[in-house]
């Protein structure tokens, strides 16, 4: 396990103290993610990419990022990825708008996330540094319970 992953949780859980501002963590962060994959997965394949979909292009590098920080959360984060884009396979042969529901869902998760942050009196994350974009889906897992050997290293109390 990373000591900078460590770093980073303890880092994005100063800013997520109050219990409210927690659980409107825990229910819009993984909306979010699922989103924002869900928005990547709309974009048509782009030619400079060799006719390769954006979302493989940036779920490769999360995954990456992921892996370099805790192969645990690399494979966790993989499933994520995996059971988002079946579920958009699934929507899509519904003839769901992936991209109208992506937006909404991903305009009322941030408006969430921003009233949190308003009861919690500070400032989101990852308006200091982006990599808290990506840190946010793991310390929400430890805070479901998920990922033990992070609970434990974080002194984490659900």
């Amino acid at each position: 396990m990373s000591l900078r992953l460590v770093s980073l949780l303890k880092e994005y859980g100063v800013s997520h103290r109050n219990q409210t501002n927690k659980r409107i963590h825990n229910i819009f962060v993984p909306l979010i993610t699922w989103s924002v994959l869900m928005l990547l997965w709309a974009i048509p394949p782009v030619k400079i990419l060799g006719g390769i979909q954006v979302f493989y292009v940036v779920a490769t590098l999360a995954l990456f990022y992921y892996w370099k920080l805790d192969p645990k959360v690399f494979l966790a984060m993989f499933g994520v990825i995996a059971l988002s884009a079946m579920s958009f396979v699934i929507l899509s042969s519904m003839n769901v708008s992936l991209l109208n529901l992506g937006l909404a869902v991903f305009v009322i998760g941030w408006i969430f996330q921003f009233i949190g942050h308003k009861i919690e009196g500070k400032k989101p994350s990852f308006i200091q540094d982006l990599q808290f974009l990506l840190i946010g889906p793991i310390w929400v897992a430890i805070n479901l319970g998920l990922f033990e050997h992070l609970r434990v290293q974080l002194s984490v109390k659900g």
